[in-house]
């Protein structure tokens, strides 16, 4: 397990690294109402839940684990049924042409950790060459691919929100060794009549290394196309995507995001 990350008062925490987030936590509106509803140092405002980083009671109390190196029981496939993925050895691996996985369980505004290797040694190039996909709430990708040493489009590579946002910098490791996305998400916000309120924002770190910083979705991911939004439930599962390339998985975890209580 690596460090925890946690958010509040608008701030990213990713290990010892310290990252401001714009949005919600820094809604002067919100700070105000917060301090009209408690007084400074109220012993009767109700207390963050205790952890202990890095370890696994961190998981067991604060994170719901999608993957620890056993079996998919978490997952299943895109249309239901049991996910066809191989595991073996602390991970899984993509098996080509069986089709996406989902989880079982339906996530919305959440932190996500999600660690990944590409094959090697690599095959191919540019958009064919280690290449899968987080996708939160099955809808909107970050891009999973080889992209060290390897020249692709810019909004395609890995750690770009696919078709939208390329990454600020290209994070990637060599194919064989494990790499890390830490992703905050918040999904978009529908009135009664389906019209958009708020659009997705996501924030990415690959590798440690801050990629996207509070970026706001234009809408759902297709290839090549920037549909709207639709409107939809506020949780749906996580997908990740077969791209028919052995991609490996492990370690997968992630933690719901509950509106700040003022």
């Amino acid at each position: 397990m690596r460090p925890v990350t946690f958010i509040a008062m608008g701030l990213v925490v990713i290990g010892t690294a310290l990252i401001a987030i714009p949005g919600r936590g820094s809604d002067p509106s919100a700070a105000a109402k917060a301090g009209r509803e408690w007084e400074i140092h109220d012993r009767n405002r109700p207390l963050p839940l205790t952890i202990t980083p890095g370890e696994a009671s961190t998981q067991e109390r604060d994170a719901v684990v999608l993957f620890e190196g056993k079996d998919l029981s978490a997952w299943q496939g895109a249309q239901g049924g049991p996910a066809k993925w191989k595991v073996e050895n602390d991970y899984f691996e993509v098996a080509a042409k069986t089709g996406n996985i989902k989880t079982r369980q339906a996530f919305g505004d959440c932190q996500l950790h999600v660690e990944w290797a590409a094959p090697s040694p690599p095959h191919g190039e540019d958009q064919d060459r280690g290449n899968s996909g987080v996708y939160l709430m099955g809808l909107y990708e970050v891009q999973v691919l080889d992209s060290y040493e390897s020249k692709t489009y810019a909004d395609g590579q890995a750690a770009a929100i696919y078709g939208q946002y390329p990454p600020r910098v290209n994070a990637c490791r060599p194919p064989g060794q494990w790499q890390t996305y830490d992703i905050v998400f918040h999904g978009p916000r529908f009135d009664k009549d389906g019209k958009l309120l708020q659009p997705a924002f996501v924030t990415a770190l690959h590798n440690g290394v801050l990629v996207q910083d509070h970026v706001a979705l234009m809408g759902p991911t297709e290839h090549k196309q920037r549909p709207p939004y639709r409107a939809h439930p506020a949780k749906l599962p996580l997908t990740l995507q077969d791209h028919n390339h052995p991609v490996r998985f492990r370690n997968i975890w992630v933690r719901e995001l509950a509106e700040p209580e003022p």
